[in-house]
């Protein structure tokens, strides 16, 4: 009896499609080549592989036991894979510039599990460009960029990675706590809360009061998110902070969150990154690990 690796991809390519004509064109392969594979396999295994005419496509034991195999063996086989295509990368360099304060929160566990997979790759984490980064990922002083403000530019290409929603945080006592959401007249007496960041580079400013013609009656900042939310707590002032800044609020920490505008104000983060990286295989992969860890399963490039 001869198991091939082709026969372990069907495998995997039925249990993920569910049906023979979605596992044929997983495969690349016409249904009547399919079933010619599988009813030779069948006659080696001695049985069926799965019970015909099910929906979606059910397993038979011996289908069961050949595809924990074939996960198994996938997952060996695409460690093998990075493993090789780090030692030709010679390791690599991914130097990580960020816009926002905030995305520690996210993005330094997000790095710790990239590590264990690529040791080797230069990592390195910046807010020096925080004013420029783009031109400076186009330049080669930075090589990935995350950023909610994708600027088209020759010679980069952006990559999803996640959604999230901006909210406007308040003390428990503050006036506005008990609104179901915010419109942007609602802050023109307010002291807002920001990083140390240009007004125009703020989605609070850049989506919300701005289209308003709305301002602020004052701006006061901080670098650290622990410190603007002691400050709301405080009293001295509100805050638009992305929700998963506000995650981790201690538990003993009375905060009330409310959305911005009436369908709350959603936002993107990408990666930038220089079209000439897009397929190192340790660039593709930070990525894919940012998407699972941080923000699930968005997938796709903007």
């Amino acid at each position: 009896m001869t198991i091939e690796l082709k026969h372990l991809r069907t495998l995997l390519a039925l249990h993920r499609a569910g049906t023979l004509a979605g596992a044929a064109e997983r495969l690349h392969l016409t249904q009547s080549a399919l079933s010619h594979q599988i009813k030779g396999l069948e006659g080696d295994l001695g049985g069926p592989l799965f019970v015909r005419k099910s929906r979606p496509l059910r397993l038979t034991r011996i289908g069961e036991r050949l595809l924990a195999s074939a996960v198994r063996i996938s997952r060996e086989l695409d460690e093998l894979a990075r493993d090789l295509s780090q030692f030709a990368d010679g390791g690599g360099r991914l130097h990580i510039a960020i816009e926002c304060h905030s995305c520690f929160a996210w993005l330094t566990p997000t790095m710790e599990r990239y590590r264990e997979d690529w040791p080797a790759v230069e990592m390195d984490l910046t807010l020096a460009y925080s004013f420029a980064p783009l031109a400076a990922l186009a330049q080669g002083d930075v090589d990935l960029v995350v950023t909610s403000d994708p600027e088209p530019r020759t010679g980069l290409t952006y990559h999803r990675l996640f959604d999230y929603a901006m909210r406007l945080v308040v003390a428990p006592q503050h006036p506005l706590a008990g609104r179901a959401w915010v419109t942007p007249a609602d802050l023109a007496g307010e002291t807002l809360i920001t990083y140390p960041v240009a007004p125009q580079r703020l989605d609070v400013f850049t989506r919300f009061l701005d289209p308003a013609g709305v301002a602020p009656a004052a701006v006061r900042t901080s670098e650290l998110s622990e410190m603007i939310l002691q400050l709301v707590a405080s009293g001295r002032g509100v805050s638009a902070l992305p929700d998963w800044a506000l995650r981790d609020v201690p538990a003993g920490r009375r905060l009330v969150t409310l959305p911005l505008g009436r369908e709350g104000l959603a936002c993107t983060l990408h990666a930038g990154i220089r079209e000439s990286d897009a397929e190192r295989p340790y660039v593709r992969d930070f990525i894919a690990v940012t998407r699972r860890l941080a923000g699930g399963s968005a997938e796709g490039a903007a």
